[in-house]
């Protein structure tokens, strides 16, 4: 049965869950990107390896669980998408495959391989669902808002959760540490100059990370980095503007 939904909020909850493609989107490519570059720097790309595949497995493939169960179900009794169904479900199970491939890997050329088909095929699912599953819903008045309700693996979190078990965001202003607001940067200085900055931090120090999206990324990449040796508290996310409390403990 078709459900129709309001203009306003159909489109709000297509931005949330394509802003939430465009955020796994660049988490994995930025694994994928610094696992390669590890070949030629001869180094080791297993840390790296290791964070990907706890990627996949705590946000890739339960998001994509949940979007059979809702997206995926709705889409399949369109005659417009039915045909896109089965193959967007066959490449839920190839993206299985493959991290399970990249959990195995061994040797550096292996991770290197499993590392970028993962990537490359994921980037061609999300594009196919923003460009044409998605709109094909929306065409057909399917409610978004009341067929996923609040299912955070498709839309994300609306109010971050702390990657460091704070408690969730909070909308509240720090001002017992310095700010980097990086929002003027260029993306390629914007993770040297943050990294530059928490080197500086000595014991028990920490300072607040300003930025235009979710940093998520980010926290990957200090867990590849630095593991153990840093906190992360979401003071403020979005939806223009996100805070993050970044420490030295």
């Amino acid at each position: 049965m078709t459900i129709h939904a309001g203009t306003s909020s159909q489109a709000a909850v297509l931005e949330r869950i394509r802003a939430h493609h465009d955020q796994l989107g660049r988490t994995m490519s930025d694994h994928a990107v610094t696992i390669a570059r590890s070949i030629d720097r001869l180094m080791s790309p297993a840390a790296r390896q290791k964070v990907l595949t706890a990627f996949c497995a705590d946000e890739v493939l339960p998001h994509a669980a949940a979007e059979e169960q809702t997206l995926y179900a709705a889409a399949a009794g369109l005659p417009d998408t039915e045909l896109l169904v089965r193959v967007m479900r066959d490449e839920h199970a190839t993206l299985q495959r493959l991290v399970a491939e990249l959990a195995a890997a061994t040797t550096p050329g292996e991770i290197v391989s499993a590392s970028s088909a993962l990537n490359a095929l994921f980037q061609a699912h999300l594009k196919k669902e923003n460009d044409v599953l998605l709109p094909a819903l929306a065409a057909h008045d399917v409610d978004l808002a009341a067929l996923l309700g609040g299912a955070h693996e498709i839309l994300g979190e609306q109010a971050a959760g702390s990657c460091c078990g704070c408690g969730g965001a909070q909308d509240v202003a720090d001002t017992s540490v310095a700010e980097l607001d990086v929002r003027r940067l260029i993306p390629a200085q914007r993770h040297e100059q943050i990294f530059a900055t928490y080197e500086e931090l000595s014991t028990g120090t920490a300072f607040v990370l300003i930025n235009d999206h979710d940093p998520k990324p980010l926290y990957y990449q200090f867990a590849a980095e630095h593991p153990g040796e840093f906190t992360w508290d979401y003071l403020h996310a979005g939806p223009e503007v996100w805070k993050v409390r970044i420490g030295r403990p």
